[in-house]
C-alpha cells in the first residue's frame, strides 16, 4: 500500500510535504481549482525542490482552465525538477468550473484532452484545434524532439492517471489512462475494475508502466483520516475540525446536481441538496453586503476542503466520519487490509491545512505507515 497526503494547494504546503516524505508518505497529492487555492503548479515546484523521493501528482487537473500544451509543459516542467516523479491526475471539473459557474466538461472533450495531453508527453505531435482551426504542435524544446534538455523533462515517463466514478468514465480510464483515481465515499472499486479492465482488454491499453498490471490500474483514492488519540471519539471536536471540512464537498456537490451549474460526482440526495439549499440562502443573506442569488454557489463552495462555515456542522454525522479511514491505529489498519483486498493501491488522504497536516503525518505515521512496514519478529 502507498501513502499520499492530499493537500488543498496552499504555497507553502512543501514544508508539509518535505515532513511527509521523512515519515514515509510516498505521494503527495495536490488540489486544483484556480479561484479557491494557490495555484497548482507553483505549490509543486516548491515541493519538487524541496523533496527527494515523494512523488507529486495533482488530483485534479482541471482541462478546461489551461489547454492542453500548457499542462504538458506545466508536467514537463516540474518533472525537470523532480525527474520521474510526476503524476497529472486529471479529472472533468468539480470546483475548478463549478466555481466559475459552469458545469463539468462533456467526456467527449475530456476525451481528446486527455489524449492530446498523453501525446505531448510522449513528445509527439498533436493536432490541436481551435474553433475552426487546426494546427499540428509538440514539446519542441524537448530532449526527445531537439536534443535540448534545458525546459522540459519528458524522458522520464509521467503518467496521466483519469479521476472517475461513473460507469462511461470507468470506461475512459480503461480505454486511455495510465491510472484510475476515485474517491473513498463512492466504495466503487469492486464494481469498477471489471468495467476498467474490460475496457483495457478491448482497446489494448496496459497499465504495467505505472504500477499496474497489463489489465489492472493502479488505483488511488482520496478519502480522509484522524488517528484517535486517548480519549478521542469520532464526534470529538478535532476530528471534526480536521476530517469535517473534507466530508462538506459531498454535500456540495448535492447542492450542484440540482441548484448549481451541475456536478458529475455521482452523489445525488434530493432532499439534502433541498436542506442545503435551505442553509447557504440564509448564509448568503446574512453576509455584507448580502449574496445576489446568481452568484449562490460561490458561497457554497467558500471553505471548500479547507474549513466549515458556520452552520455547517450539521451536515456531519458520525455516519459520515466513521466511512473514512478515521479511528484508531488498529482500525485504520483493518480498514487499509479491506482497500488491499480490494484492489486499492494508494490512499490520498485529506488534509485542510498545515497544522491537520502535520498531526496527521506524525500519528499516521507513528500508528499506521511504521506498524504496516515494519515486520513482525
Amino acid at each position: 500500500m502507498d501513502y499520499g497526503i492530499a493537500i488543498p494547494s496552499y504555497i507553502n504546503a512543501w514544508k508539509d510535504v518535505q515532513a511527509a516524505e521523512k515519515a514515509g508518505f510516498t505521494h503527495a497529492w495536490f488540489f486544483d481549482s484556480q479561484l479557491i487555492y494557490s495555484d497548482v503548479w507553483a505549490t509543486m515546484a516548491l515541493a519538487a525542490e524541496n523533496t527527494e523521493k515523494i512523488k507529486l501528482g495533482t488530483l485534479v487537473a482541471i482541462p478546461s482552465n489551461r489547454i492542453a500544451p500548457v499542462t504538458a509543459a506545466a508536467a514537463a516542467t516540474i518533472n525537470k525538477l523532480a525527474p520521474g516523479r510526476v503524476i497529472v491526475g486529471i479529472g472533468t471539473g468539480y470546483t475548478g468550473r463549478n466555481t466559475m459557474g459552469l458545469p463539468a466538461l462533456k467526456l467527449k472533450e475530456f476525451t481528446t484532452y486527455v489524449s492530446q495531453l498523453k501525446d505531448l508527453l510522449a513528445g509527439k505531435d498533436v493536432l490541436f484545434k481551435e474553433g475552426d482551426r487546426e494546427r499540428w504542435i509538440r514539446l519542441i524544446h524537448s530532449k526527445k524532439n531537439s536534443g535540448r534538455d534545458d525546459f522540459f523533462n519528458i524522458e522520464d515517463p509521467i503518467p496521466v492517471m483519469v479521476a472517475a466514478n461513473g460507469p462511461r468514465g470507468q470506461e475512459i480510464v480503461g480505454e486511455i489512462s495510465d491510472g484510475w483515481i476515485t474517491t473513498g465515499r463512492s466504495l466503487n472499486v469492486p464494481e469498477g475494475l471489471p468495467n476498467i479492465m474490460k475496457s483495457a482488454r478491448r482497446t489494448g491499453n496496459s497499465f504495467d508502466q505505472f504500477g499496474g498490471t497489463d489489465t489492472k490500474p493502479y488505483v488511488t483514492v482520496l478519502t480522509s483520516t484522524c488517528v484517535l488519540r486517548e480519549g478521542e471519539n469520532i464526534s470529538s471536536q478535532r476530528v471534526i475540525e480536521n476530517v469535517g471540512p473534507t466530508l462538506l464537498p459531498g454535500v456540495h456537490a448535492m447542492w450542484e446536481s440540482t441548484f448549481g451549474p451541475g456536478s458529475n460526482l455521482g452523489m445525488s440526495n434530493s432532499s439534502i441538496a433541498k436542506d442545503y439549499n435551505n442553509y447557504i440562502m440564509e448564509y448568503g443573506d446574512k453576509k455584507t453586503p448580502s449574496t445576489l442569488a446568481d452568484r449562490r454557489y460561490l458561497d457554497v463552495h467558500e471553505g471548500h476542503y479547507v474549513y466549515l462555515k458556520e452552520g455547517e456542522e450539521k451536515f456531519i454525522s458520525n455516519d459520515l466520519i466513521a466511512r473514512t479511514l478515521t479511528g484508531t491505529g488498529k482500525e485504520i489498519n483493518d480498514k487499509l487490509d479491506h482497500l488491499e483486498s480490494i484492489g486499492v493501491n494508494n490512499v490520498a488522504l485529506s488534509v485542510v491545512d498545515s497544522k491537520s497536516a502535520r498531526e496527521l503525518i506524525k500519528d499516521f505515521g507513528e500508528k499506521v505507515i511504521m506498524e504496516r512496514d515494519t515486520p513482525s519478529i
